[in-house]
């Protein structure tokens, strides 16, 4: 099988890895990728939100299947163009991506499929923020209704701040603060058959013991040995199935990855986000997990993106652990620093049990240099959390950079 993956990131970069990994795939594809890609992977400079141009590459390299990593091209119908060429792409169409692409779509779905959730108002003006923020009270949970790249929410005990957030966006959906953990389940479907992946934690605060601002993710860890052990049942049985009826009943059936984002409250489980696409940096991790004799991935995605889900073995994982911890440039998640030189990648690397995601990064004068803010997944695995997190500090402490930063309590006493 010969394989396309479209995105720039870490989360592209940790499926390009599994590919190349998978015994069933001969050859595997990235558009435009990363310079940690190409070492499993052909890069092609192909603006990943151009569906035509990635659909004539798709078509010209003669591929089998399509992988949209990112959201923002799935919300812009990069699947669509794919599929229109006859090409099998995994990925939902552009219309059942906005249960990522608009919040207030998708608690609108959530609330016709009766899919526990916060209680929500979405938001227009000034006043009815004003107003939304005194009904539900602090602490206060403003999110920008469109893509903002993981980093449109702001939780916060200050109702100036929340009001500030919700004024510089257009329209905001203003949420009851949920309390608890917080777990991400992922779940792959082909628009009927549903096939859950094990929980994943992550990480959003830039600092540790989750001070700071919210980020992209500064880190990741699988399995949960403290979840429920009726977790995954109780969300596929609560969540997944009525979202992904209650889509096909609208004329917008969902195949791909939907990320279903969830707090473990004192009142019961309850969604806090639907993402339209695998998460990162939970996949890194994830991804590292999956025993690919049993479960290819390959035939995971393949059987979602053309309806046969049913007949493929569902996802089977190692025994162990695995975590992934990010480091990110100077200034992230406000700003980034780019062009600073990365040194001791290969040195992680060659520990046993680490491997190195890239994400924001580009060379420079034959010089691995940061790109973006969140620059690096150093992933560990080991027989158990504690062991896979031992393991990537390990890796962690082998790179440097001007300004890096990262936590170090992920999975930190579990």
């Amino acid at each position: 099988m010969k394989t396309l993956v479209i995105g720039p990131g870490g989360r592209e970069h940790a499926l390009a890895r599994a590919l190349s990994l998978d015994p069933a795939v001969t050859e595997v594809h990235v558009a435009p990728g990363n310079p940690g890609m190409a070492a499993v992977a052909t890069l092609h400079d192909v603006d990943p939100l151009d569906g035509d141009a990635v659909a004539a590459l798709a078509v010209g390299l003669g591929v089998d299947l399509v992988v949209v990593g990112p959201e923002a091209p799935l919300v812009a119908g990069v699947a669509d163009a794919v599929e229109a060429c006859g090409i099998a792409v995994f990925g939902p169409s552009a219309a059942a991506a906005q249960l990522e692409g608009s919040k207030a779509f998708a608690k609108d779905v959530m609330n016709a499929a009766r899919v526990p959730t916060a209680r929500a108002l979405v938001c227009t003006t000034a006043e009815e923020a004003a107003t939304a923020l005194d009904e539900l009270g602090a602490p206060y949970v403003v999110k920008n209704d469109g893509l903002a790249a993981g980093k449109g929410v702001v939780v916060t005990e200050d109702r100036q701040a929340a009001l500030d957030h919700a004024v510089a966006c257009d329209r905001v959906v203003i949420e009851e603060y949920l309390d608890g953990p917080e777990v991400s389940l992922f779940v792959v479907t082909d628009g009927s058959t549903v096939y859950p992946m094990q929980p994943a934690q992550d990480f959003k605060r830039i600092f540790d013991g989750d001070a700071g601002a919210n980020t992209g993710g500064m880190g990741a860890y699988t399995p949960l040995p403290w979840a429920p052990a009726d977790l995954v049942e109780e969300v596929l049985d609560t969540v997944a199935h009525p979202t992904i009826q209650e889509m096909s009943r609208r004329g917008t059936p969902f195949k791909g990855l939907l990320y279903i984002g969830l707090a473990l409250t004192s009142r019961g489980v309850r969604v806090v986000e639907f993402n339209a696409r695998f998460g990162d940096p939970e996949t890194q991790p994830l991804l590292a997990l999956l025993d690919q004799d049993a479960s290819p991935l390959s035939a995971l995605l393949m059987g979602a993106a053309t309806g046969s889900l049913a007949s493929v073995t569902p996802p089977a994982w190692r025994e162990g652990a695995a975590v992934g911890v990010v480091m990110a440039s100077r200034g992230y998640p406000a700003s980034s620093s780019s062009g600073d030189v990365i040194t001791g990648v290969d040195a992680a690397e060659a520990l046993a049990d680490v491997h190195v995601i890239q994400a924001g990064t580009a060379l420079r004068d034959g010089s691995l240099v940061t790109a973006g803010g969140r620059v690096l997944a150093v992933v560990g695995v080991g027989e158990d959390v504690a062991a896979a997190r031992a393991a990537a500090y390990d890796g962690v402490a082998c790179i440097s950079f001007d300004g890096a930063q990262h936590r170090t309590d992920i999975a930190a006493g579990i």
